[in-house]
C-alpha cells in the first residue's frame, strides 16, 4: 500500500510523476507533516484539488478542516487573486503557522483564516460556494453534507478527503468513524 492507504506504492509514484514541480513551501510542508505527523493531502490529492477548482471556475471556497494548510494553498493557486479560500481549524497555532506557509506562497491575500469548529464557522460566512472540501473530524462527516449541499452555487462541488477511510469502508467495520463516513457516501449516492 503506498502513501494514499490503499494506492499501490507502484501507482502512488507513477500519479505523483506526473504532478508539475511544486513550490517550495508546499515541499516543506510536506516534510512539516511527516516529521510531526501531521495528516496532509500531499501532493497527488492537492493537485486534484487544484485541478478540480480550476476546471469549475472556483472564486468562493470553503475548506473545513485546514491544518497546516498545505490543501488550503492548492485551492488558492486555483482561485484568480480576487477569489477567496476560508481556511478553517480549531486550533489557533495551526492557524499562525499556516499564514506564514500563506505568505511565502504569495497567497494569503486569497485566504480567509477562521478558527474554531468548521461547522459552526460556516454558518457564520455568507454566500454560496463553488467548492467546499471536506476534511473535518471523520464523525461529522454526514452533518457536513447535510450543511454542505446547501451552501453549493448550482454546479459546485463538495469534494470530501478519506470517503474510503482506507477500504475500512468496504469491510464492514463499525467504530464511529467508519459508520459515519459510510453514511455520508449513502448521502452521496
Amino acid at each position: 500500500m503506498g502513501p494514499m492507504g490503499i494506492l499501490y506504492e507502484d501507482v502512488a509514484r507513477y500519479l505523483e510523476s506526473l504532478t508539475p514541480d511544486r513550490l517550495d513551501v508546499l515541499l516543506e510542508q510536506e516534510d512539516v507533516a511527516r516529521e510531526r505527523r501531521i495528516p496532509i493531502v500531499g501532493p497527488i490529492v492537492g493537485r486534484w484539488l487544484h485541478q478540480l477548482a480550476r476546471m469549475i471556475g472556483a472564486r468562493r471556497i470553503f475548506e473545513m478542516g485546514s491544518a497546516i494548510g498545505y490543501s488550503t494553498i492548492w485551492l488558492a493557486l486555483a482561485v484568480p487573486e480576487d477569489g477567496i479560500v476560508y481556511y478553517t481549524d480549531s486550533d489557533p497555532t495551526n492557524a499562525r503557522e499556516a499564514l506564514g506557509y500563506f505568505r511565502r506562497a504569495g497567497v494569503a491575500d486569497r485566504i480567509r483564516i477562521l478558527v474554531g469548529d468548521a461547522l459552526k464557522l460556516l454558518d457564520q460566512v455568507e454566500g454560496e460556494f463553488d467548492l467546499i472540501f471536506n476534511d473535518v473530524d471523520k464523525h461529522q462527516y454526514p452533518d457536513v453534507f447535510r450543511k454542505a449541499v446547501p451552501r453549493l452555487r448550482r454546479g459546485g462541488l463538495l469534494v470530501a478527503d478519506n470517503v474510503l477511510w482506507g477500504g475500512r469502508v468496504a469491510r464492514g467495520e463499525t467504530d464511529r468513524e467508519t459508520v459515519a463516513i459510510r453514511e455520508f457516501n449513502r448521502l452521496l449516492f
